[in-house]
C-alpha cells in the first residue's frame, strides 16, 4: 500500500489540509487528516511536502498537444498530456478528414491505448463528421469538405462498426437532414455513447428533439455555436441559450489566458447559469501554425490559421484551470470539478475524476499556481 502523507487533497466538496491519502491496487483505499491518521509501518510513503493532491484531469476534447496532432503521431503528443496531468484523454477527430483516414486514425489510436505510452486514453471524441462547419464566415472555405453532402448510411456505418464502444462522444450538428438516422444507428453501435451539439446553426427544438438519444454537451460552448437571428421585434435565440437553458447539457469551455475564446464575463455568466456541476473544462488543444495577426502580440496559448483565425490552443489541463481560476474566482475544488469529475461523469466513467474511496488512483499534484509536480495513473507515479 503506497500512503501520500503531508497532501492539501482536492475533494469534489472541499480541501483536507495536511492529510493522508492511501492507495492500494491502484484504487484510493481512504484519507485522513494526519495529526489522527496513523500510517502503517509497511506502507511505501511519498511526501507531499504541503502540495496539493487533486483527481487527474479528465480532457474529453483535445485534437493535438506539443505542436503534434494525436491522429499524426500520439507518441510525441499523447505523453505529453500526461505530463500536464491529464490522466483521462479522449483524442478528438474533427469533419475534415475523410472516410479512409478516419478509419486509419482510428484504429492507429486504439492500438495505441493498449500501448504503455498511451495509457491515459479513455476513447474518442469525434467532432464530425455531421456538423455544419461551413455556416457564417466560414461557409466558402469549407464547401469542398468531406461530408458536406447528405448523410448516408453506407458512408457512416464502417466508422461506427470500427469504433464500437471505444468511441465516448459523437458531436453533430442537429440541423444536418439525416441526422437522426444516424445518432440511433451510432447508439446502436454503442448503447452508452453520448452526443453534443457542436459547429451548428440548429434550434433549441432541433437540439432538444436529440436529447433522448443521449445529447447532454456542448462543444465548445459559445464557440463556433450558431447565429443569432434578429427579428424585429426580439433578438433571437441560438445554441448557445439552449446549452444555458438545458440543465442536463454540460457546457465545455475553452479558457485561455487572455480569455479570448470565451470572454471572461461570459465565463461569469455561464458559471452563474450552469453551476459549477455543467461546465467542462477542454483545451480543444490543436496545432495550426499560421501567423499571429494584428492585435494578438504576445498570445502565446492559441494556435492562428494561415488566415489569421484562431485555430485551436497550444493549452493543457492545468492551465485551463488556472485561467479558470483568474478569470471567475473558482477555488481549487470548483476548478477541479469542472476539469475532472464533471467531464468523466458526463462521458460515462463513474470509476474516476475524484478523490473517493474505490476510484482509481489516477492523481495530480500541483503547488498553489496550479503547476505539475508529480502525476499518478492507476495509483503509479509517472515518469517525468
Amino acid at each position: 500500500m503506497l500512503a501520500i502523507t503531508h497532501a492539501d487533497l482536492i475533494m469534489l466538496d472541499q480541501r483536507i489540509p495536511d492529510a493522508v491519502l492511501f492507495i492500494d491496487d491502484g484504487r484510493i483505499k481512504g484519507w485522513g487528516e494526519h495529526w489522527n491518521t496513523e500510517v502503517p509501518k509497511d506502507c511505501e510513503v511519498i511526501d507531499a511536502g504541503g502540495l496539493y493532491v487533486g483527481p487527474g484531469f479528465v480532457d474529453i476534447h483535445c485534437h493535438a498537444s506539443n505542436g503534434v496532432r494525436f491522429k499524426h503521431d500520439p507518441t510525441v503528443s499523447v505523453p505529453n498530456t500526461l505530463k500536464h496531468g491529464t490522466t483521462t484523454l479522449l483524442p478528438t477527430l474533427a469533419y475534415a478528414d475523410t472516410k479512409e483516414f478516419y478509419l486509419y486514425a482510428i484504429k492507429m489510436l486504439m492500438d495505441f491505448s493498449k500501448t504503455p505510452e498511451g495509457a491515459n486514453i479513455g476513447g474518442i471524441y469525434m467532432e464530425g463528421p455531421y456538423l455544419n462547419a461551413g455556416f457564417g464566415s466560414n461557409k466558402a472555405k469549407t464547401a469542398a469538405l468531406p461530408w458536406t453532402t447528405g448523410i448516408r448510411k453506407e458512408d457512416y456505418q464502417d466508422l461506427i462498426d470500427l469504433l464500437g464502444d471505444f468511441v465516448r462522444v459523437w458531436a453533430v450538428a442537429p440541423e444536418r437532414e439525416g441526422i437522426l438516422e444516424f445518432v440511433k444507428d451510432a447508439k446502436k453501435g454503442n448503447p452508452n455513447v453520448r452526443f453534443a451539439v457542436g459547429h451548428s446553426e440548429a434550434t433549441p427544438e432541433q437540439i432538444e428533439a436529440l436529447i433522448p438519444y443521449g445529447l447532454c454537451i456542448g462543444t465548445h460552448h459559445t464557440n463556433a455555436t450558431g447565429t443569432i437571428v434578429k427579428y424585429p421585434e426580439c433578438r433571437g435565440v441560438c445554441v448557445d441559450e439552449c446549452v444555458n437553458y438545458n440543465s442536463n447539457i454540460y457546457a465545455e469551455l475553452i479558457v485561455d489566458k487572455r480569455g479570448i475564446h470565451v470572454d471572461p464575463y461570459m465565463l461569469r455568466l455561464v458559471r452563474k447559469i450552469k453551476g459549477d456541476e455543467r461546465i467542462i473544462l477542454i483545451t480543444d488543444g490543436s496545432y495550426n501554425p499560421g501567423p499571429t495577426p494584428p492585435g494578438y502580440e504576445g498570445v502565446d496559448d492559441i494556435w492562428f490559421d494561415n488566415e489569421g483565425e484562431i485555430g485551436g490552443t497550444k493549452l493543457t489541463s492545468d492551465l485551463v484551470c488556472r485561467n479558470m481560476m483568474k478569470h471567475t474566482g473558482a477555488g481549487f475544488p470548483e476548478a477541479f470539478r469542472m476539469a475532472s469529475y464533471n467531464p468523466a461523469t458526463a462521458v460515462g466513467f463513474t470509476d474516476r475524476g475524484e478523490i473517493a474511496v474505490g476510484k482509481r488512483a489516477d492523481l495530480v499534484m500541483i503547488d498553489d499556481k496550479v503547476n505539475v509536480q508529480a502525476v499518478f495513473l492507476n495509483g503509479k507515479l509517472q515518469k517525468s
